[in-house]
């Protein structure tokens, strides 16, 4: 078999179940793409080498032709004169020179051209490259991060320092364009422009910039500004026929400015009659459409809400037995406290290495993006809102799935005979699931009436994250950092079966790591006496 076959039968094995994969969703499986590009390069210098040959002969050919034929030409009678050099002649014109003309023909890409074909069909997709771009945009947004630390790469924890060209920070622009974002839209180019002012080579003119960036502009209603950035692009092609039509359409909305103001002026003689100052070049961003938005981005940087001493005074460090359960009399799990009301509480050395990577292992080949149920509907559906890949495990799939369940229901002291299955979840650029509840609070979810609702929550963090993906409480300010092999655990419902609003949650999103966790969800049935309820419907 031909090596460029075998490569291209290799990475269509590797890769062949990330058909229709989004992979910016998952920071695991986008490390296939690694591999993916590896296997590029080599066949691209398999290629390179292959051109590099025959130009090698072709050139070796001219070379030598060239000092036949001005030894040849210098006296063409007395060279042909010898019977040899004539049979030559006529040879290589009939012969030698067909070789050559089939070896420039000769295709060599024929190699990499089908392995990339073949690639090509597993590569990321627009939406991959949209919602990778979306993803830097949300890390800049909840991180304050401004576009010249974003692209200089300035970002903490990271291994591997990379930068964006004024081509990347004009494709963010442009992505945020597309999706009517004016305010991204702007940061970018500003950005691409700032780096194009500087002098670094590109193939974006500033021109394109500038369109964009003056159109950006006006969407915030700064005139003045928006004409400046049009008379910049007009100075450079004057031929440009949108800015020459944008930079008339400016100036008769200035001058109705200018005419609105003076009668308004007229009408009332108490007011100013000089122009207010435009604070050019700095926009707020817009509101969205979720209410704790500040205090969500504010508890994922490590600020917000603070514990007083009083409260901090009740938080505890134990050894945790399970209510003396036999399995954990002689070894204990390490409990703390990380928030009094509601209580939640962190366990250490809950899963080993090896069980994470196993059980990572098993997950990985079943990564599928993370679904929310519509609250209308009820059907499960992708959401911007939640970015990341889960998978179910069954204990069945593998013995170190039994052993965590039955650690988890030690631990807890909660049945594991009417919990869900051990989720897996990998988060991907710039993960996050926003605020939400784990309880249900919908009448027609179906596993309410078999099942109850969901009781409680014990999430295991399997990797240590460099940047972000702190698990936070906006009702009451708690930030919980990820620190592999640990888990946390607290109780989504009351004693008496009500939801605790108070459990809204929201996992941060990943600004430097990879971040894997696993939870599994306790229900109602079966712990009916497991956790009695209490007197009141707040217990």
């Amino acid at each position: 078999m031909k090596p460029w076959l075998q490569l291209v039968f290799f990475t269509c094995i590797s890769l062949i179940w990330h058909t229709d994969a989004e992979f910016f969703t998952s920071i695991g499986q986008m490390t296939d793409l690694i591999y993916a590009e590896k296997d590029l390069v080599q066949s691209l210098k398999e290629y390179i080498r292959a051109e590099e040959n025959k130009l090698s002969q072709i050139k070796s050919w001219a070379e030598k032709m060239d000092v036949l034929t001005s030894k040849s030409t210098s006296d063409p009678e007395g060279y042909l004169a010898h019977p040899v050099n004539a049979y030559k002649l006529v040879k290589r014109l009939n012969t030698d020179w067909l070789e050559l003309e089939n070896l420039v023909l000769q295709d060599t890409t024929n190699g990499f051209i089908a392995n990339l074909t073949i690639q090509r069909q597993f590569f990321p997709t627009e939406e991959d490259e949209t919602g990778a771009a979306k993803a830097l945009m949300r890390l800049q947004d909840t991180y304050k991060l401004d576009p010249e630390t974003l692209s200089r790469g300035n970002l903490p924890g990271t291994k591997y320092r990379s930068s964006l060209t004024v081509g990347d920070c004009f494709g963010m622009g442009k992505t945020a364009y597309n999706d009517g974002d004016y305010y991204h839209t702007v940061l970018w180019m500003e950005q691409a422009l700032k780096q194009h002012d500087e002098g670094e080579d590109t193939t974006v003119s500033k021109v394109e910039i500038l369109d964009y960036l003056s159109y950006a502009v006006f969407q915030f209603g700064d005139l003045h500004r928006a004409m400046e950035l049009t008379r910049r692009l007009i100075s450079l092609d004057s031929t440009h026929e949108r800015a020459g039509s944008n930079l008339r359409y400016f100036e008769k909305l200035l001058e109705k400015e200018r005419e609105e103001k003076e009668k308004e002026n007229s009408m009332n003689k108490t007011m100013t009659t000089t122009e207010p100052v435009v604070q050019s070049g700095a926009y707020e961003r817009p509101l969205d459409y979720l209410p704790e938005r500040d205090i969500y981005e504010a508890l994922c940087r490590g600020e917000g809400v603070k514990m007083t001493p009083r409260r901090q005074k009740r938080l505890f460090c134990r050894y945790h037995d399970g209510n003396r359960n036999p399995h954990l009399l002689i070894a204990p799990f390490k409990e703390e406290d990380e928030w009094d009301s509601p209580h939640i509480v962190r366990y250490y050395d809950v899963m080993s290495d090896e069980e994470i990577e196993k059980i990572k292992q098993l997950a990985k080949p079943r990564l599928a993006r993370a679904t929310v149920r519509d609250p209308k509907t009820g059907v499960l559906t992708v959401a911007s809102y939640r970015v990341s890949k889960s998978s179910w495990l069954e204990e069945d799939d593998d013995p170190v799935v039994a052993k965590v369940n039955q650690r988890m229901q030690q631990i807890t002291g909660l049945t594991v005979k009417t919990a869900e299955l051990l989720q897996v979840a990998n988060y991907g650029m710039g993960g996050q699931y926003e605020p939400h509840f784990d309880f249900s609070r919908r009448p027609f979810d179906s596993t309410l009436k078999s099942e109850g609702n969901r009781l409680a929550t014990f999430l295991n963090y399997m990797s240590d994250v460099e940047a972000g993906g702190a698990t936070v409480f906006p009702d009451f300010g708690a930030a919980i950092w990820p620190k592999k092999g640990t888990a946390v655990f607290w109780y989504n419902l009351f004693r008496s079966g009500e939801g605790d609003y108070r459990t809204r949650h929201a996992a941060c999103p990943v600004l430097v790591g990879c971040k894997w966790v696993s939870n599994k969800w306790f229900h109602e049935r079966g712990n009916e006496f497991l956790r009695p309820c209490g007197r009141t419907e707040v217990d």
